[in-house]
């Protein structure tokens, strides 16, 4: 059974970075399509990131060009490096996963596996 734990959240001013980790267990990594998340109080969960198992990414919204998705296959770890950040960046932040072979898709998150969060909490 894959289970995905997240970590690295925290608060942090305006303009400063957070690099989070999503370690997972129960199956090989290198087999996974994963994906970052995050969801605001009251509001609905938005795609942030997602990288497929031959390394193609894809980013969503404001995350481009600010947040860097990356794996480390040999450390069963996911990773986002977010930089430049802003107040509309404090949400929970998830990860996800689901098997795949190649790029990723958002549609296919929604059946995989998920982690329960890690939240960023961001000061103006």
């Amino acid at each position: 059974q894959l289970q995905l734990v997240e970590s690295g959240g925290g608060s942090v001013e305006a303009g400063g970075s957070l690099t989070l980790s999503c370690t997972a267990s129960g199956s090989t990594l290198s087999r996974l399509c994963l994906g970052w998340f995050l969801q605001a109080p009251g509001l609905k969960r938005e795609n942030v990131a997602c990288i497929g198992t031959n390394g193609a990414t894809s980013y969503v919204g404001s995350a481009k060009g600010r947040f860097t998705i990356s794996r480390d296959n040999v450390k069963n770890t996911l990773y986002l490096q977010m930089n430049n950040l802003q107040y509309e960046d404090s949400a929970l932040y998830s990860c996800a996963a689901y098997q795949c072979d190649g790029g990723c898709y958002w549609w296919r998150f929604a059946a995989g596996s998920w982690g329960r969060g890690t939240q960023v909490t961001v000061s103006s």
